[in-house]
C-alpha cells in the first residue's frame, strides 16, 4: 500500500508540473505573438524565437511522457511475469541507495542472462534495471530503448 501512495504522489506531481509547463507555453506563446504583432523588425525576430520555445518544450514533454508511460507497462508486465529485479534484500547505504558492490554484482548476474538470452525485451528491461542501480543513468537509458523495441517488435 505503501508503494501505491508514492506511486500516486509521484503521479500528481508529474501532472502538476505538466499542467505548469502548458500555462508556461501557453504564456510564453502569447508573449512571441505580441513581439511578432509589433511589426518591429527586431521584436519580430525574437518573438520567432520565442515562438519556437514552447514548440520545442511541448515536444520534449510529450515524448518523456510517452516514453515513461512505455516503462511503466514494461515494468508491470516483468512483475506480472515475476521478472522484476528483488532488491529488497540488498544493502542500502544510509541514504537508501543500494550499495555500490551489491549493485555491480546484481549487474554482473543479469548481464550473464542477457548474454544467454540477447533477443528477449525482458532481459534488456533487466539489464536497465540494473544499470540504474548501479548509478549508471546513460547506459540505463539504452538498455530500456533497446527493451521497448525488442518488446514491440514481439
Amino acid at each position: 500500500m505503501r508503494e501505491d501512495n508514492r506511486a500516486l504522489r509521484i503521479q500528481l506531481v508529474i501532472g502538476f508540473m505538466c499542467v505548469a509547463l502548458v500555462v508556461y507555453f501557453v504564456l510564453l506563446g502569447r508573449i512571441a505573438v505580441a513581439f511578432i504583432a509589433s511589426g518591429e523588425p527586431a521584436a519580430i525576430g525574437l518573438g520567432a524565437a520565442l515562438l519556437v520555445m514552447p514548440l520545442i518544450g511541448a515536444w520534449v514533454m510529450v515524448s518523456t511522457l510517452r516514453a515513461g508511460f512505455t516503462h511503466q507497462r514494461l515494468a508491470r508486465i516483468a512483475r506480472e511475469r515475476g521478472m522484476e529485479l528483488d532488491v529488497s534484500d540488498l544493502p542500502r547505504m544510509p541514504s537508501g541507495r543500494i550499495r555500490r558492490d551489491a549493485a555491480d554484482a546484481l549487474f554482473e548476474t543479469v548481464r550473464a542472462e542477457l548474454e544467454s538470452d540477447p533477443d528477449n525485451w525482458l532481459r534488456w528491461y533487466r539489464l536497465a534495471r540494473a544499470y540504474d542501480y548501479a548509478g549508471d543513468r546513460s547506459r540505463a537509458r539504452e538498455a530500456m530503448r533497446k527493451a521497448v523495441e525488442l518488446e514491440e517488435r514481439s
